[in-house]
């Protein structure tokens, strides 16, 4: 069974040989350490990838057109302020950690009148060694990110004045939410016209404990959005990756409504157990395992963490994809320990449920 094969039938609750593995690595482990991921990936391969492909420039942007991975070699360095496609100033407070935006590009309410997507950003982006890749490659292939509207309104507008806007001004919230989402359709529509298997669509909705806004409003503002591009991707013959930040189980339900066939959330700031009673067999989770866990915790409390997910959302059956992602600074061993607890047959997790007992390498679970 190769990769594609193994994540279709983990889509489809068709059993797979075993569950598929991905990682997300932030740009400083490519920069400091990048032999530990080579080393990793070489013991467990992974069978989600993403095509090479020519990141675009904007007019407002002052740097020439690079390679995303070029990219990210050049512009995340401590101090660094870079301007970003649509003309947000960021900031770079660490090495290789993504900027922040500090200037918004509509810091001011006027500012909407004049304002416009950056079109040439899509234009310029050279997806023209994509297809190539697709063919030469057995694993499954996944678009770069695409839509993240609500993200988006924060980048240009400035969050705490995005949700000022939402009290007091919505008619102008939602003049700008159109204005990102049309931008959005022709950039999905971009890599349908390619040969990559899903589209990845990414919008961070919750805090810790609860929605950024309501639930009601998330459907009025957000839901119809999503519902189109789900759509759309799907009339395609693709499927829909979808990434989201903080405690959205409210809005579960919804998401499976719209079309969302992986999603990938903090599992760990919810209720696990009740996510798989409700939505196992129904939805492919995508990941992930606790961040701060990766960071503080030992092999063995990782393993762990891996082991309550299995328990409450893998029947062999499908439905899972190994998932997690590599932050600054994390052991190798950690992100080793989880990709071995994905590898534990799924009787004996459920039958013990602890790397002790179910005989995990001692020399991956010392402790701290």
């Amino acid at each position: 069974m190769d990769s594609r094969q193994r994540v279709l039938r983990a889509f489809q609750f068709h059993n797979p040989d075993r569950p598929p593995r991905d990682l997300w690595t932030l740009p400083a482990v490519e920069m400091f350490q990048n032999a530990e991921k080579e080393s990793v990936i070489g013991e467990f391969p992974l069978d989600i990838e993403t095509p090479k492909f020519t990141v675009g420039v904007s007019k407002c942007q002052q740097v020439p057109s690079l390679s995303r991975h070029d990219r990210e070699f050049s512009i995340y360095k401590k101090g660094n302020q870079y301007i970003d496609e649509w003309g947000s100033v960021r900031y770079v407070a660490e090495d290789g950690v993504t900027g922040e935006v500090k200037k918004p590009v509509l810091g001011s309410r006027a500012d909407l009148k004049h304002f416009s997507p950056p079109w040439e950003f899509l234009s310029t982006t050279d997806l023209s060694k994509v297809n190539e890749q697709c063919e030469l490659s057995n694993k499954f292939m996944l678009s770069g990110v695409t839509a993240r509207p609500f993200e988006r309104m924060q980048f240009v507008r400035g969050t705490e004045n995005l949700f000022k806007d939402l009290i007091r001004e919505k008619d102008r919230v939602y003049r700008l939410r159109d204005l990102i989402h049309e931008y959005n359709l022709e950039h999905i529509k971009m890599w349908l016209k390619t040969n990559v298997d899903g589209i990845f669509m990414m919008d961070d909705w919750g805090a810790e404990k609860h929605l950024l806004i309501s639930p009601a409003l998330w459907r009025e503002l957000l839901k119809p959005l999503y519902k189109e591009y789900c759509d759309l991707i799907h009339q395609a013959g693709k499927y829909v990756f979808f990434h989201s930040d903080g405690h959205i189980e409210e809005i579960f339900d919804d998401l499976l409504e719209v079309g969302i066939d992986a999603l990938n959330s903090q599992l760990f700031v919810m209720d696990i157990e009740g996510l798989g009673r409700r939505y196992k067999g129904e939805i492919c989770f995508w990941g992930e395992i606790d961040r701060r866990l990766l960071f503080f915790g030992s092999p063995r409390q990782v393993a762990e963490a891996v082991y309550r997910v299995r328990k409450a959302l893998d029947d062999s059956s499908g439905g899972v994809i190994a998932q997690c992602e590599w932050g600054k600074n994390v052991p190798k061993e950690n992100i080793e320990a989880v990709y071995d607890a994905w590898n534990t047959p799924l009787e004996d997790v459920l039958k013990n449920g602890s790397p002790a007992e179910i005989g995990v390498e001692s020399s991956k679970v010392s402790g701290l």
